[in-house]
């Protein structure tokens, strides 16, 4: 993970400019295609570093399964495990691979990729591009709509806050910030739960659909709303804070004293520069917290019952099913490294002040 450098050069330009800092040298403004090819240079740079990454994670992940103390036969043949015969059990080991290295299974894995093979998950009973079909977007849609609400909700709240600091609105504000980011995202939902689905039965309490009925968008939608709130408010606080403490920054700037002197009113100011420049921190803390929104997510699906990738990760790690584990865990870690690279990219485009090392 690398930390964005900024030149030095004046905070602001423009119309907010005092009349010493006008004469004074700014860097000319750069042109998009400018931006665009240092933005690309970047991305390709992440892309390079990104590959052995990937390589050493799913690595590690085969070694750590192997080490797991769990026989996989055990979930494979669940309560037939103890009537099962040796040839029996010499069988499913044979079917299920699981009598070869883990270090053949690792090659193996990466040979079927590159043959647009993903394999058969023994836990899920079908092949691992059927099961990541079937669930992968209950958790994509969920942890993407969350992450905008969240998002949303910080980068304004958090600028007005700012602008207020010390009023009662900051001070509740960053109270309840700071009991939410204190409060594990499964005691939120299990609140959620008991509040809004069984005391006031708004809310179904789990699963997505009712039993024996097809998915349709009403009911996605009814069943969806608790464990999207639960993980929204997962995310809030580190955004929020992170928000509030650049607006504090910006707002006692000797530019934004100086543009006040002059007559600009705080709407202008808020809009027109301290919003935008303080917003970078939080785009760019966005790629590098993604890990904690797909541990949130995880949780929150085993808590609501809501038919994502978690528990299908928690049984192959179990199992050692290692065609859907691995596909699980090294699709979350390239999705961590190009939420990170992504970020930065866009701190980069918007500011061009912002210079990155790798």
């Amino acid at each position: 993970m690398t930390t964005p450098s900024v030149r030095s050069a004046p905070a602001l330009s423009g119309p907010f400019d005092t009349e010493e800092t006008t004469a004074a040298a700014v860097a000319p403004p750069r042109s998009r295609f400018w931006r665009a090819r240092r933005t690309g240079w970047l991305l390709a740079r992440r892309t390079l570093l990104a590959i052995p990454s990937v390589v050493a994670i799913s690595f590690a992940i085969f070694a750590v399964a192997a080490a797991s103390p769990f026989d996989p036969l055990t979930a494979y043949l669940g309560g037939r495990y103890q009537n099962a015969t040796v040839a029996q059990r010499e069988m499913m080991t044979a079917a299920y691979h699981t009598d070869q290295s883990w270090v053949a299974a690792w090659w193996q894995w990466w040979v079927d990729l590159f043959h647009g093979r993903l394999g058969f998950s023994s836990t899920q009973s079908q092949p691992v591009t059927t099961v990541l079909a079937e669930r992968l977007p209950f958790t994509f849609s969920m942890a993407l709509i969350s992450l905008l609400l969240a998002a949303a909700i910080s980068l304004v709240l958090g600028a007005v806050i700012g602008m207020r600091r010390g009023g009662l609105l900051d001070r509740g504000c960053s109270a309840l910030a700071a009991l939410a980011a204190s409060t594990p995202p499964f005691v939120v939902s299990l609140v959620l739960v008991v509040v809004f689905a069984v005391t006031l039965g708004w809310f179904p309490t789990s699963g997505a659909r009712a039993p024996g009925d097809e998915y349709t968008a009403i009911g996605l939608i009814a069943h969806g709303v608790l464990p999207t709130i639960a993980l929204t408010v997962s995310m809030i606080p580190w955004m929020l804070l992170t928000m509030r403490a650049a607006v504090v920054e910006a707002t006692g700037s000797d530019a934004v004293f100086a543009a006040r002197a002059r007559g600009v009113d705080k709407q202008t100011l808020l809009l027109g520069h301290i919003a935008p420049m303080s917003a970078l921190p939080t785009v760019a803390l966005i790629g590098t917290r993604l890990p904690e929104l797909l541990a949130g997510a995880a949780i929150v699906e085993a808590v609501f019952g809501w038919p994502g990738l978690a528990q299908a990760l928690v049984e192959s790690a179990v199992a050692l099913d290692f065609p859907l584990l691995a596909a699980l865990a090294v699709g979350s870690a390239v999705l961590v490294l190009a939420g990170s690279a992504l970020s930065d990219a866009a701190a980069v485009w918007l500011d061009p002040r912002i210079e990155m090392t790798a």
